[in-house]
């Protein structure tokens, strides 16, 4: 690994619109390869950060056409559902509006690199998926740096060799602002309803997820989960792309949790510890498709996979207490996510809510005979529980996390569940500042419960 030349961008500018922490690693990068940045939020407190760190701060607003791009946040829309004044003003420009992960695509082969691009997508499961592959390269040898949504922001990724794979996590919110990243293997994993405001309905939002396969050529991997209708209607549009299934026969499928392609067995999956459920059988089936397409051997993936120790807050195993595990799923936001959850345990013990998308979790009906009890917090309470209500699942209201787990433990030592589940099915941010705060949260409070009576994962 090695640094970008610091003339790579001499001579162009950029203006870096949201000032997080991938805003101002772009501000970082951009400026050491010699281009000229202004930087903007509407929070005056992340502007103030800026100009601590010596960054030219000001309202590029007006001036924008005299840039070459407008790198915007991707929370930040640019046309729905009402877009930011200074995106308005660059679509009147024809200003290019692009995303962290286009620029470090440009800076790779405008610093001569022919590293390859993996690309991931989906409404769940890409960051396990993109953590796998990783994982899996690091154990295969070949050198890589992962990130862009999951991790380290894109431009904070350092220039890799042509040898090198860059693993990027992409949302549809960054493949929307992507203008010739081209990915030399690409997966959309799956769909189901989300970010509808932004991208209009659900045909824009599949839209926004296909396009990881826009820039590609003949040659380049394109693969497609098919375990769901719309991801279905994708790949009809698609093809050339391998299928990648954790129920059904596909180019790389698993029966009975045995990954397998047309050559055979690759990996029996019961024995990977982190990597529960037909989702993440999913999971496992994309990294091995994008790994076989970059050469990685079927028997380094089968080695990497039992290894793979999971990721923080998706189905992590806390720890017990009295045999009941204590599992921290808080980046599950919507009910899709905790579908996957749900459907790995057989009597649970269900702490769920906060701010609730679309639908509530009304899909999740299907599973409610496997709830021992119910326990909701956060702002959405009320209407779960009218859910729960209307198909006679009891719940009980604690309405904080804290208030939850002590309530939790004991209807699970009454109930004799076999898990305390934390999968929201809900934003956290009425009482928490991100999934990872509400995650963490529960670790602790976990750690104060148990006390010396747990074992601790």
């Amino acid at each position: 690994m090695s640094r970008f030349p610091n003339n790579l961008f001499a001579g162009r500018r950029y203006a870096v619109v949201g000032l997080g922490r991938a805003g101002v690693a772009s501000l970082r990068a951009l400026t050491s390869m010699g281009a000229l940045t202004v930087g903007w939020d509407d929070a005056g407190f992340a502007r103030d950060q800026a100009e601590r760190e010596g960054f030219l701060v000001a309202d590029p607003g007006p001036d924008i056409g005299d840039f070459d791009a407008l790198l915007l946040s991707p929370g930040i829309p640019h046309a729905r559902p009402v877009p930011h004044r200074i995106a308005t003003a660059a679509r009147a420009t024809n200003t290019p509006i692009l995303c962290d992960a286009e620029l470090l695509y440009q800076a790779v082969r405008g610093a001569g690199s022919r590293a390859r691009f993996v690309g991931i997508t989906g409404t769940n499961g890409k960051s396990t998926t993109t953590a796998l592959v990783a994982h899996i390269l690091t154990r295969s040898g070949i050198l890589n740096a992962a990130g862009a949504n999951l991790g380290p922001p894109a431009l904070s990724l350092p220039l890799l060799p042509d040898s090198g794979v860059y693993v990027l996590e992409m949302s549809s919110y960054m493949l929307e602002r992507i203008a010739s990243l081209r990915f030399d293997a690409a997966v959309m994993l799956n769909l189901s309803p989300d970010h509808l405001d932004r991208h209009g309905d659900m045909d824009g939002y599949a839209r926004a997820k296909r396009a990881i396969f826009a820039n590609q050529v003949p040659g380049d991997a394109a693969i497609c989960g098919i375990d769901d209708t719309p991801s279905r209607a994708m790949r009809a549009t698609l093809p050339r792309a391998l299928t990648v299934s954790g129920q059904v026969p596909a180019d790389i499928w698993c029966d009975a949790f045995i990954l397998r392609d047309r050559h055979g067995e690759i990996a029996d999956l019961r024995q990977a510890d982190a990597l529960p459920g037909p989702h993440n059988a999913q999971n496992a089936a994309a990294a091995a498709a994008l790994c076989l397409a970059i050469g990685v051997s079927r028997t380094a993936i089968a080695s990497a996979l039992m290894s793979f120790p999971g990721l923080a807050h998706r189905q992590e195993l806390v720890g017990t207490i009295d045999g009941i595990r204590f599992v921290n799923d808080s980046k599950a936001t919507n009910a899709d996510a905790t579908a996957r959850a749900l459907a790995c345990y057989n009597r649970i013990v269900w702490i769920a809510g906060g701010i609730a998308k679309e639908g509530g979790i009304a899909a999740l009906a299907e599973f409610f005979p496997r709830l021992a009890a119910t326990l909701l917090i956060g702002r959405d309470a009320p209407a779960l529980a009218a859910t729960l209500a209307a198909h006679g699942t009891p719940y009980q209201i604690p309405e904080t996390l804290d208030r939850a787990l002590p309530a939790a433990l004991e209807a699970a030592r009454r109930t004799k569940a076999e898990v305390v589940l934390l999968s929201p099915a809900c934003a956290s941010f009425d009482q928490f500042s991100g999934f990872e705060a509400r995650g963490n949260r529960f670790r602790d409070l976990f750690g104060l419960l148990a006390g010396d009576q747990a074992e601790v994962a």
